[in-house]
């Protein structure tokens, strides 16, 4: 491994006799979530006998063993290893995955009316969420606010919360990284394919349901069809997966309602394209990869 860039320390605990958990890091990184794919890609590729699962996380992950087929102990020493190997981002790990245009209506009548039903929950009830937003990360204006999150993709870290939803870290430097804290209590209500963020992370809420991410649009497309009535859902009920570099591009009202007639039609397809991505690179000129992924999706 010639790149420089150190990936963090873990640390590992026991969860009961089935379980190891090991944290990377207590904070997400872009460096963190490399090593959690790095250290559960090699294990999944070894299918050692004795592993029943493993979850990567944001910044972690559990793996679930048969005690009688495999001990702890070796697993954990396994582990441990593996972390050995990876102390900094290879040059040549590579992922294949997909680059996606997520078309999202910014400040629509629906997430605002969901949010202004629980203004008593959030930790600024005189202003929406994105104007907390906008002023909390230090932006000028919420439109200037809504061109940040609309520009440079974001990768999905994980799958979670309730099946379908992907947290996205967006690939930006880490002074340029967004972060507003979840609302004070949760909202008993959010409509289903709200676009939010809490902490570093965005998401696109596959249903509707209760949520305390601060809501800033609406996806035009769904990332869960349990039906699987749609080629886009032909092998999974859930779009994302983790490792996929989405795009949430901002739209009109007339694109929104244009696009939600083709998917009801089921004639919408996703926008996307194959894409090798290189954690590596992207941490050497982040902006470069930026451009190359946007140039890809777009071509």
């Amino acid at each position: 491994m010639t790149n420089a860039t150190a990936l963090p320390p873990a640390r590992y605990e026991y969860g009961g006799d089935e379980f190891i958990f090991v944290e990377i890091a207590e904070e997400m990184s872009m460096e963190a979530n490399i090593k959690a794919m790095l250290i559960t890609q090699e294990l999944t590729e070894r299918d050692m006998a004795g592993i029943v699962d493993i979850c990567p996380s944001n910044a972690s992950y559990l793996v679930r063993l048969d005690p009688d087929v495999l001990a702890p102990v070796d697993l954990m020493a396994l582990l441990q290893e593996l972390e050995s190997k990876f102390t900094s981002v290879p040059d040549n790990f590579t992922l294949q995955t997909r680059v996606v245009d997520i078309p999202i209506l910014y400040d629509d009548p629906w997430t605002h009316e969901a949010m202004m039903r629980f203004r008593d929950r959030h930790q600024d009830p005189e202003s929406t969420d994105l104007e907390y937003g906008a002023r909390t990360n230090g932006f000028e204006s919420v439109q200037a606010f809504i061109d940040h999150l609309a520009g440079n993709p974001w990768i999905v870290t994980m799958l979670g919360f309730v099946p379908g939803l992907p947290f996205c870290y967006q690939l930006e430097p880490r002074e340029r990284q967004v972060q507003v804290p979840k609302y004070v209590r949760p909202r008993t209500f959010t409509p289903e394919r709200a676009f939010g963020i809490g902490g570093a992370f965005s998401v696109v809420y596959p249903v509707q349901g209760a949520g305390g991410y601060q809501l800033y649009g609406m996806s035009a497309t769904p990332v869960l069809n349990v039906r699987q009535d749609h080629p886009d859902f032909e092998h999974s009920i859930v779009f994302p997966k983790a490792g996929d570099i989405l795009r949430y591009r901002s739209v009109d009202r007339t694109e929104f309602d244009e696009t939600r007639r083709e998917v009801e039609a089921g004639s919408f397809r996703y926008r996307q394209h194959d894409v090798e991505f290189s954690p590596a690179a992207f941490l050497a000129d982040p902006q470069g990869v930026n451009d190359h992924l946007l140039e890809v999706l777009y071509r």
